[in-house]
């Protein structure tokens, strides 16, 4: 029998998001799934519309929200399969999304971590800003992605129509062994939301397993359907859970080195918000840094004796990505030199 699969949606508040995409999760083709949405205490009627419009689907609620990290833990510790499928609610599927990726995870038992290609909903023939055809890390630990750099998303011309390793897979359809998943307790919920899926595959890299994009499936994000990027608390949370799953992944040598110059480049960011006349995302990037220092102890207790050398992992430009995308003017992926 195929392996079973559980694909989870997490949802808050997300009725208008369930009506329009639900229908083609529905159809989803694979013998041995379950699909499941867990509720993160929403206050509108969206758990009520799935009970009387798919009463196959398993409702999970939780108490409260969680947030995106603490909202799958809390769910998955009720949910048996071999794999766990994390879909976001605005995320539209084909048919014959789910078995090539487990074909391919299937292939290696150090592969733990996989995504399709992800592409823009609206525009089908576009790459989707969050996770495109995989997620990378440059030198300083910015992420980007096969697809899309910075504000740069590119077209699907099949220019990433193979299978490969990356350094992180995109939340929005993120496929993992729940035996990977158990192995490291799943997501980090004092993130919230956010880079939580990088902290969660790095973690699983300094053990040694594989995270992989498959370029035999694809999904359609819209995106931005719960925190739009013009929203200043992404900036904080994002700005902030960078420094922290830096300082819980990396080595020590590297971790000092790599944290200063962040903070440096940070500031660049913040300068040019406050330039832009944007007070609300330099202030956003204020109160990351001071809650990353605040929670400096915290955040060291979470670290872990299995680091490997940044620079040695698969999945890292060993340059400044910001420097070959503003200086160099390097606008696509397979434009940079490795």
């Amino acid at each position: 029998m195929a392996p079973s699969v559980a694909v989870v949606i997490l949802n808050w508040n997300g009725k208008n998001l369930l009506e329009k995409f639900l229908p083609s999760v529905m159809q989803s083709k694979y013998q041995n799934l379950q699909i499941i949405v867990g509720d993160n205490a929403s206050t509108d009627d969206s758990v009520e519309f799935i009970k009387t419009n798919y009463p196959q689907i398993t409702v999970l609620t939780n108490d409260k929200n969680y947030g995106f990290a603490g909202g799958y833990n809390h769910i998955l510790e009720r949910v048996n399969a071999d794999y766990f499928v994390l879909l976001n609610s605005d995320v539209e599927v084909p048919e014959n999304w789910i078995k090539p990726v487990i074909d391919l995870m299937q292939s290696d038992e150090k592969i733990a971590v996989a995504q399709p290609k992800i592409k823009y909903q609206v525009e089908k023939d576009q790459f989707e800003y969050a996770g495109a055809a995989g997620g990378f890390m440059d030198l300083y630990a910015y992420p980007f992605c096969r697809g899309r750099i910075f504000d740069e998303v590119e077209l699907d011309n099949n220019q990433y129509n193979s299978n490969t390793d990356i350094f992180w897979a995109s939340g929005a359809a993120f496929f993992i062994k729940s035996k990977a998943w158990k192995e490291v307790n799943g997501l980090d919920a004092d993130l919230f939301a956010h880079m939580e899926e990088i902290d969660l595959c790095w973690r699983l890299k300094n053990l040694g397993y594989r995270i992989v994009a498959c370029a035999d499936a694809e999904v359609y994000h819209l995106g931005g359907g719960t925190l739009n990027a013009i929203n200043p608390f992404k900036t904080y949370l994002n700005f902030r859970n960078n420094l922290i799953i830096m300082q819980k992944n990396l080595p020590k040598g590297d971790a000092y080195t790599l944290i200063f110059a962040r903070i440096w480049l940070d500031f660049a960011a913040w300068l040019r918000f406050l330039l832009k006349g944007k007070p609300k995302f330099t202030l956003a990037i204020s109160k990351a840094h001071f809650h990353f220092f605040r929670d400096l102890n915290k955040t060291a207790a979470k670290r872990s004796d299995k680091q490997i050398p940044f620079k040695n992992h698969i999945g890292v430009y060993k340059h400044s990505i910001v420097w070959a995308y503003f200086v160099k003017k390097l606008k696509k992926f397979n434009d940079l030199r490795w």
